[in-house]
């Protein structure tokens, strides 16, 4: 079991100082109640509009002039890669971002705006990442994958530490769970520094790799469907390195959502905290809108709870329709 320590997260935290923001954490009262007091982590105040920015940073931090000189790949859902290209113009390296064709457009294009090379390959982040190893093997560029990688990892922890500093009282903690990046780094410096806190994490119930894998005792593949949660798609590999035993030793609680739960979340983010989200930043606001899953939580689901939204970058005219209640995801349930 390969766990990244406190120690890391705190020299992640110097390494990316000046080039990401510390976000603002403010009170969700449409979420709270008179037993639970909600709070949201505006990770979607990046300057890429989303939490991996952080990783991303730490990681081209801790490479050599030599590997930045040879160029930094990524397979990418397409906030990693806006990230990885946006932190890569800051260093003056190049930067190939290999996509799957279900990720959506308009984070395609905003990586190529920042300068990035893109490349589309399969349908799934897996077989992008087919490229990604190509790359690697044949022009000797660093990958610095999504999740499961040390610097990612340790980046993504300052978010834990932000969150401790900014409300000590804070009891649980809800976290997107894909790859398990972001809730393995906001957990292990929750955790040692306040080992009784609640880690819960959330997952769209379509191409829930990491829940599979949890229930398999050891890395599977799962078939990426396509969700509003695009930004959680993909495979946790079957070689993972870190991220898989992070995650079952560090989170005390998932729950999967499905697409009309994430989408009338957004709804909700969006009209009563006035946010725009992805689908993918609204998971837990969609565990506490439901009363049933809600209470199912009993004990776990602490007095002072906060949610990571974790990015904005959404589709707008995809957005427009699901809020309007045009979307083709209230085709499924009674208006």
């Amino acid at each position: 079991m390969k766990l990244i320590d406190l120690a890391a997260v705190y020299r992640a935290r110097r390494a990316i100082a000046g080039q990401v923001t510390r976000t603002p954490l403010i009170p969700a009262f449409s979420l709270s109640d008179e037993h639970t007091e909600v709070r949201l982590k505006l990770e979607t105040t990046q300057p890429t509009g989303a939490f991996k920015l952080r990783g991303a940073v730490n990681a081209l931090a801790n490479l050599s002039e030599a590997q930045l000189a040879r160029g930094v790949v990524c397979a990418s859902t397409g906030n990693h890669g806006r990230a990885l290209a946006w932190a890569a113009s800051q260093r003056g390296a190049r930067a190939t971002i290999c996509m799957s064709s279900l990720v959506p457009g308009n984070k395609v294009e905003a990586i190529r705006a920042l300068g990035a090379e893109i490349r589309i390959h399969g349908r799934s982040q897996d077989e992008a990442q087919e490229l990604v190893d190509k790359l690697v093997a044949e022009q000797g560029m660093s990958e610095i994958p999504p999740f499961d990688h040390a610097d990612v990892i340790a980046g993504q922890g300052t978010i834990g530490l932000e969150i401790l500093e900014d409300w000590p009282e804070v009891d649980t903690l809800i976290i997107g769970l894909s790859g398990g990046g972001l809730l393995s780094g906001i957990a292990l410096a929750a955790k040692a520094i306040k080992p009784d806190i609640h880690i819960i994490g959330v997952s769209p119930e379509r191409g829930a790799a990491m829940a599979a894998s949890l229930q398999a005792g050891e890395p599977v593949e799962v078939e990426e469907l396509e969700t509003l949660a695009d930004s959680l798609g993909g495979g946790i590999g079957l070689a993972n390195r870190y991220t898989f035993d992070h995650v079952r030793t560090l989170m005390d609680h998932y729950v999967l959502l499905n697409e009309q739960e994430i989408a009338r979340s957004q709804c909700h983010i969006y009209r009563q905290e006035q946010l725009v989200a992805e689908g993918a930043s609204t998971l837990g606001a969609a565990l506490l809108l439901e009363p049933e899953r809600r209470q199912a939580l009993g004990d776990l689901l602490g007095k002072r709870v906060a949610i990571i939204l974790s990015g904005r970058n959404v589709d707008m005219d995809d957005f427009t329709a699901i809020v309007n209640g045009s979307h083709r995801v209230w085709e499924k349930t009674e208006r």
